[in-house]
């Protein structure tokens, strides 16, 4: 299955205790143009967390967006989910893979490391996602990420490279031309008084940047 570029909204923990506006966000986010919804639940059941990924799992499908499911991988093969996303104490990639199948989309947490994000890779991961770039409200105490480590990531690896951290619209710019294609967005999409607009702003932006390093 291939990665799509473009924007990569993850659901807040502000949503996973109200199931049906954790349905009309991402429905927001996927009519704003989202092409891949990470659903990231670390406080519910697991027969909340199935039912609830099972039903984005078809908003995603309508909307011709993917889904990936964040650190378990058993639920993403469940509710038959494009994949999962892992971090880097969450669990073996090759194990993913191999629960998966070769077609599943594995991302990869790798902080500001390109050995990690080659150990990734070579694992069986799909995309890696480094960050943070900027402020984070989500992550506020993770260790910045340079935009060095993204040209030298899209220089020596052939896979996606994720952005993460802080990101909006008016500042992506750089990460985008440093080689990412796909920019994750938290609370820059999800926290927004309006998620859909907040959505296609990002889309908007991301489309923008053309000149992307070689």
């Amino acid at each position: 299955m291939t990665v799509p570029s473009g924007l990569y909204a993850i659901t807040p923990d502000a949503l996973v205790d109200d199931d049906a506006r954790l349905m009309t966000a991402v429905a927001a986010a996927l009519r704003g143009g989202a092409s891949l919804i990470q659903y990231r639940d670390k406080r519910s059941d697991a027969a909340r967390r199935h039912a609830n990924a099972a039903a984005l799992n078809a908003l995603c499908r309508e909307a011709g967006a993917l889904l990936v499911i964040n650190d378990d991988t058993a639920l993403a093969a469940a509710v038959g989910a494009a994949g999962v996303h892992l971090g880097a104490s969450d669990g073996s990639l090759a194990a993913a893979r191999a629960q998966l199948g070769p077609d599943a989309v594995i991302g990869a947490t790798c902080g500001n490391s390109l050995e990690r994000a080659r150990a990734a890779v070579a694992a069986g991961a799909s995309y890696v996602a480094f960050g943070r770039f900027f402020a984070s409200k989500t992550k506020p105490d993770a260790p910045p990420a340079e935009l060095a480590t993204l040209a030298a990531a899209h220089a020596a690896l052939d896979a996606p490279i994720c952005a993460i951290g802080g990101l909006t619209p008016d500042n992506l710019g750089p990460v985008a031309r440093s080689g990412a294609t796909l920019i994750a967005a938290i609370d820059g999409v999800f926290g927004a008084a309006d998620i859909e607009a907040a959505a296609r702003a990002y889309v908007a932006a991301i489309g923008g940047q053309t000149a992307r390093i070689p």
